[in-house]
């Protein structure tokens, strides 16, 4: 793979001979991330000497390789509003303009990702006129990165920066854009977000070939597809999409994707692992915030003919992500989902709590509740099971669940794995006795194990619990 990837390289450099080329990532209008050591690159002729000089004082050289590829990294400062440029100078000279200094996050998975602030035909997104009619902002940088697919890594990505207005904002990534505007309310800072997505595709294809291959039943393609629908393979979509990234200098990571992986819900967990944990290596940074998205309510067995456990088990499997990966992190959507279409219209809640994640975790803002109340063990008391739960606010006062809300969506079994809809009452302790009279045995617990759950489980600030169950019955 080493002599693979040096090799597609060589033949990059090749085509640029005549000039100094950099990835698309590197233009007019960028963010780069503040106070870092953040690399840049590109190709020229070989044994080229390459001078780099900012407007912000730094500068570097390094020499391009024999295969034509030059590496180097540039001291970035605290974020400002001041604009810089950058100058390239190589066999050509390439000058880089309107460049930020502040905070970069990456967003990636399927469509509910990719759906832009404008919305889909026949999906909207709640309130995104009112983002649209105030999106003009030069201190928000959006880069698009469209779809594509290779059957071997690439070296550029497939968009450009723009600075936010109403029209790059409407084409752009609802959860997207809402989290960077939070972000820059909050922070008063430039905010860069780079959006790679691709809707209806498998966890499979967003992973490296050298990590997703060590699964047996997963198999690489050696052909690309010309049909479009057809490049959701294992790996393309991370040659293409995710790859040509690699060392751009990010705060943090943000995902939504699960959907499409609920026909075989089973190896999801370890995939998910396998895509952090790869990530994080090919950003060279193994504490690399991962904030993502639990896949939303939706009528899978009525509109698509998916048994009604599968989407749940693929919601479980995120849920035990968050609880086994370090700096990782959740958001819960309950309430956020709508069962009569996959994308459901309340973005703006999903990309608030991602954002609160991040303002409380990487930008250490106080009194910010973003952790939802979490499921954490049970006891049987004669006819009833106990169950108690982890809560994570700071105030003491939020501790507690809203108990305002008729809780609805707990069953119950006895050794019969026959459910019954359960009663659920609130213990001054905040534990949950849950039971049904024709129950007189019971051993295990469900909230929200049905096709399309109407979340009704919060604590008193609004976050939802997710679904979970106590048993591991199939």
């Amino acid at each position: 793979m080493a002599r693979l990837l040096k090799f597609l390289f060589f033949l990059v450099a090749i085509a640029s001979y005549s000039q100094t080329t950099l990835p698309s990532f590197f233009g007019d209008s960028m963010v780069l991330q503040q106070q870092e050591h953040v690399a840049i690159w590109g190709f020229d002729v070989p044994d080229t000497p390459i001078q780099i000089k900012t407007t912000w004082g730094e500068t570097s050289e390094t020499v391009a390789s024999s295969e034509g590829i030059w590496k180097t990294t540039l001291k970035t400062n605290k974020a400002s509003f001041d604009r810089h440029i950058i100058t390239i100078k190589g066999t050509t000279t390439v000058t880089i303009e309107n460049v930020l200094v502040g905070e970069v996050w990456f967003c990636s998975g399927q469509s509910n990702m990719e759906m832009p602030l404008k919305g889909f035909k026949t999906s909207p997104v709640n309130n995104s006129e009112k983002f649209i009619s105030t999106a003009n902002n030069p201190n928000i940088r959006l880069f698009n990165n469209k779809r594509s697919a290779s059957l071997l890594p690439e070296t550029n990505a497939n968009g450009i920066w723009e600075e936010s207005t109403l029209a790059s904002a409407s084409e752009f990534s609802a959860i997207g854009y809402m989290f960077s505007k939070k972000l820059f309310d909050n922070l008063n800072i430039p905010i860069g977000i780079i959006e790679s997505s691709w809707g209806g595709t498998r966890i499979e294809a967003w992973i490296p070939a050298d990590s997703i291959s060590k699964y047996p039943d997963i198999k690489i393609p050696g052909v690309l597809p010309i049909d479009e629908n057809k490049q959701k393979l294992p790996s393309l979509l991370y040659n293409a999409m995710i790859h040509p990234f690699k060392n751009y200098t990010i705060k943090g990571i943000l995902w939504y994707q699960g959907e499409s992986n609920r026909t075989n819900p089973k190896p999801y967990k370890d995939y998910m692992r396998t895509l952090i944990n790869s990530w994080r290596t090919q950003w060279n940074n193994g504490e690399l915030p991962f904030y993502f998205v639990q896949i939303a309510p939706y009528a899978y067995n009525k509109h698509r003919s998916t048994p009604t456990i599968n989407a749940n088990l693929i919601r479980e499997a995120q849920w035990q992500v968050a609880q086994e990966v370090p700096n990782t992190g959740i958001v819960i959507t309950t309430d956020a989902g709508n069962c009569d279409d996959i994308h459901p219209p309340k973005k703006e809640i999903i990309a608030n709590r991602l954002a609160n994640w991040a303002l409380a975790e990487q930008y250490q803002i106080q009194e910010i509740d973003y952790q939802s109340p979490e499921y954490s063990s049970m006891k049987i008391k004669n006819n009833k099971i106990i169950l108690s739960f982890n809560f994570f606010s700071k105030n003491k006062k939020h501790r507690v669940f809203n108990s305002k809300t008729t809780i609805k969506s707990f069953a119950i079994a006895g050794k019969d794995r026959k459910f019954y809809p359960a009663m659920v009452e609130i213990n001054k302790d905040q534990t949950l006795t849950i039971y049904n009279h024709m129950v007189k045995k019971p051993i295990a617990v469900r909230y929200g194990f049905v096709d399309c759950l109407d979340g009704s489980l919060f604590s008193d600030i609004g976050l939802p619990v997710s679904a979970f169950r106590t048993d591991n019955w199939d």
